[in-house]
């Protein structure tokens, strides 16, 4: 079970332990989701609407992007910007899941609540994902970036990115659409953790039934619960992706119409007035087979490390207590 567990045998993970299973859940699946990834930012990002029935816009639906990525970008398109997308995934995940360990066992000691609750779990993975993001910023905004640009590219590397940006924009543009993140990562995190603890409880056998398929619940809890948090808090992300281009028009223009925003305030109220309450939902379909496969993928994975190490540990102890007991 993800999440401190006062009644689990043996003791629980360590934060370094806690660290390692989150990096290596968000290094696996960050590999695996990159294509749904890189179709989302894209129609996030375009201004013309992504209907069939209105293909004024480059891109239209999942296939014609597909096929139109592809056939003028390469099959690698739809890695592109992948090693920010890896250092972010892996130093997400890593502080993001020893922050909810440390912050359930926090929450169970020195208060009534009981750490494997749905609630606190929304709470403890809000603020985990806060200080994720906070963390994490940087690397997203590049991420962004070079999943945004086309060919001719703007960067043609992670250190030419960097640096152009801290010349021509200065080191705040690292942290451009942070006020819209941390709005949507809290409740997106939080709806994550509380509905996974949800499904978890729901799908478990009783504890007399013998347990044969764990892995498999844990990728199914984490899909259903990806999917929720991602449709209810789905426009704040595309205004945090708005928001990280700014200043990026120049790579943007081939793709179609581009716009400038003030603030997130300025970019809700453009893209409402223009584009309606359609365009507040771009990229959704793209964005939930994502989040459907990321956040299961993420807690099926950290959940298999974690056992994996936890054992490991567990049997290290067990060899060194038998050989204590044999030299005695």
């Amino acid at each position: 079970m993800v999440g401190y567990n006062p009644g689990a045998q043996g003791a629980g993970p360590s934060p370094k332990e806690a660290a390692l299973a989150g990096s290596a859940a968000g290094m696996v699946t960050r590999a695996l989701i990159s294509p749904f990834d890189v179709l989302k930012i894209r129609f996030q990002l375009q201004i013309e609407p992504v209907s069939s029935r209105c293909p004024g816009g480059k891109y239209w639906g999942v296939f014609q992007a597909s096929r139109r990525i592809v056939s003028e970008e390469g099959f690698s398109a739809f890695w592109k910007g992948h090693i920010p997308a890896q250092l972010l995934s892996i130093g997400y995940g890593a502080v993001q899941f020893t922050s909810f360990e440390f912050l359930t066992k926090v929450v169970h000691e020195t208060t009534p609540y009981d750490s494997q609750t749905s609630g606190v779990h929304f709470v403890c993975g809000g603020l985990a994902a806060c200080s994720a993001t906070v963390a994490c910023q940087p690397l997203d905004t590049l991420r962004t970036r070079f999943a945004a640009q086309g060919e001719p590219k703007v960067y043609s590397n992670l250190r030419q990115a960097v640096a152009m940006m801290c010349s021509t924009e200065g080191a705040s543009t690292f942290y451009r659409g942070l006020s819209p993140t941390l709005l949507a990562v809290f409740p997106y995190a939080g709806l994550q953790f509380f509905f996974y603890n949800f499904f978890k409880r729901l799908l478990d056998p009783p504890p007399t039934a013998a347990d044969s398929g764990g892995n498999l619940r844990s990728l199914l809890c984490g899909g259903g619960a990806g999917i929720i948090s991602k449709t209810i808090t789905y426009p704040l992300d595309l205004f945090k992706k708005r928001l990280q281009v700014g200043g990026f028009e120049e790579a943007r223009v081939q793709f179609g119409q581009v716009r400038c925003y003030r603030g997130l305030v300025d970019c809700v109220i453009q893209i409402s007035k223009e584009e309606g309450a359609r365009g507040l939902f771009k990229g959704l379909k793209p964005s939930l087979i994502k989040a459907a496969l990321s956040t299961g993928f993420t807690f099926f994975w950290y959940e298999l490390f974690l056992n994996a190490m936890c054992n490991l540990r567990e049997e290290q102890r067990t060899s060194c207590l038998t050989k204590d007991l044999q030299d005695k």
